[in-house]
């Protein structure tokens, strides 16, 4: 399956405990249809003294989204349903179903 999510994507959380939440896509897991977004789906992590953190602790980190959960968000800042289909130079381009603008 083709995923229509591709890292920096601007994105909203659709469903979930983060719903309603934008964020930047920080990276694409597709063997698992997942993605992990700036700043959404927070988790607390336990973690031991190491050289980056010194005294360990309780961190709050990103966990991945599965892919069904996000919506890409076009130039207009409107969540909208992705689309491919060729410009006018030959490219397939991904495209805004709702305004019809090409994704960059």
């Amino acid at each position: 399956m083709k995923l229509k999510i591709k890292k920096g994507d601007m994105v909203k959380v659709i469903t979930g405990e983060s719903k309603g939440s934008q964020g930047k896509v920080l990276e694409v897991i597709p063997d698992a249809n997942k993605a992990l977004v700036e700043g959404c789906n927070l988790v607390s992590k336990a973690t031991k003294p190491n050289a980056k953190n010194p005294n360990g602790g309780i961190i709050k980190k990103e966990a991945p989204i599965h892919i069904s959960n996000l919506m890409v968000v076009d130039a207009k800042g409107n969540a909208t349903r992705v689309g491919r289909r060729l410009n006018d130079k030959g490219k397939l381009v991904r495209y805004s179903k709702k305004s019809g603008e090409e994704i960059k």
